[in-house]
């Protein structure tokens, strides 16, 4: 009898003991996803008023679009002695585009025109509260415009980052004096970079972005700076850092990043824009009205 060598005994053991195992993740209950920052360009009649829901589904399944019951957008200045009156302004009801797109916006079957103009809209301390129904729950949000200043300039650098085959992108702007500022620069290919004015106040400033992208000479990128206010700098700060390696935080939110879109079901003072008595309990994205100026350069 020949002798099998031991090796190859070892390796049928090995490859015999490999089995697929199903592991049964606990069901998890679907969240409302809701996608509504307008980019407002000041030198356009209308806001571009585009709310997109979409609903999640499991640990690994991609978000699905869904369909509300009902959509509605107040906006005005808030009334001094009664903020949660809002006054100069008016209501714009929403509905989808397209039947099954998830995208909702002005209705266009109303007789008066329920889209935003931009005049009206971008007033200093404008108000906006979005109120949407989706199965038998209602949601709100609220948001105040948030203006920004332009770009100064923007062009190629010739620094690189940690690889050679690096783009430096050198963006200037100067920063409004004696006002708490924040910003959102959009660069593009789902990236985004958060930024205060914490050591800049009132300063133009000069900063780099890299990009890692295999972009090649003649290839055109787009960069926006985007205004913001606190609370919406936190949040992207947030979710730039919770989804750096996913492909864009605009993409599938994270469930630890909660935005400003509450649960207020049964509800009856609209002023409560909070999660406190429901911590569990409240959707995912994010509802804001920002100025937004934009730049392209041509990559050399």
């Amino acid at each position: 009898m020949k002798k099998i060598p031991y090796y190859i005994i070892l390796f049928f053991l090995i490859v015999s003991c490999e089995d697929v195992i199903d592991v049964e993740l606990p069901p998890t209950e679907s969240r409302l996803i809701v996608n509504a920052v307008f980019r407002v360009d000041i030198t356009q009649e209308f806001i571009p008023v585009s709310v997109r829901v979409t609903e999640t589904t499991d640990f690994f399944g991609e978000p699905q679009v869904t369909e509300l019951e009902n959509a509605i957008i107040f906006y005005g200045i808030p009334n001094p002695d009664a903020p949660e009156i809002l006054e100069n302004g008016g209501s714009s009801s929403l509905a989808e585009t397209n039947p099954g797109s998830g995208i909702y916006g002005p209705d266009p079957t109303f007789d008066n025109d329920q889209r935003i103009r931009t005049s009206i809209g971008t007033r200093p301390g404008t108000v906006f509260i979005l109120i949407i129904q989706h199965k038998g729950r209602r949601y709100a949000a609220r948001t105040i415009y948030s203006p920004v200043v332009p770009i100064d300039s923007i062009e190629q650098g010739t620094e690189t980052l940690f690889d050679e085959d690096d783009i430096e992108v050198l963006v200037t702007f100067t920063d409004t004096p004696e006002i708490d500022n924040f910003y959102v620069f959009d660069f593009d290919f789902n990236e985004f970079l958060a930024l205060d004015d914490q050591f800049i106040d009132g300063q133009e400033f000069e900063f780099s972005y890299f990009y890692d992208k295999n972009l090649e000479s003649g290839d055109e990128v787009e960069i926006s700076i985007l205004g913001a206010d606190q609370q919406f700098f936190n949040y992207m700060d947030l979710l730039i850092e919770q989804t750096e390696d996913t492909g864009g935080v605009f993409e599938t939110p994270a469930a630890t990043v909660r935005g400003n879109v509450f649960d207020v079901t049964g509800i009856d003072n609209d002023a409560l824009f909070d999660n406190v008595e429901r911590p569990e309990n409240f959707p995912l994205g994010y509802f804001a009205v920002i100025q937004e100026f934009k730049q392209s350069l041509t990559i050399e």
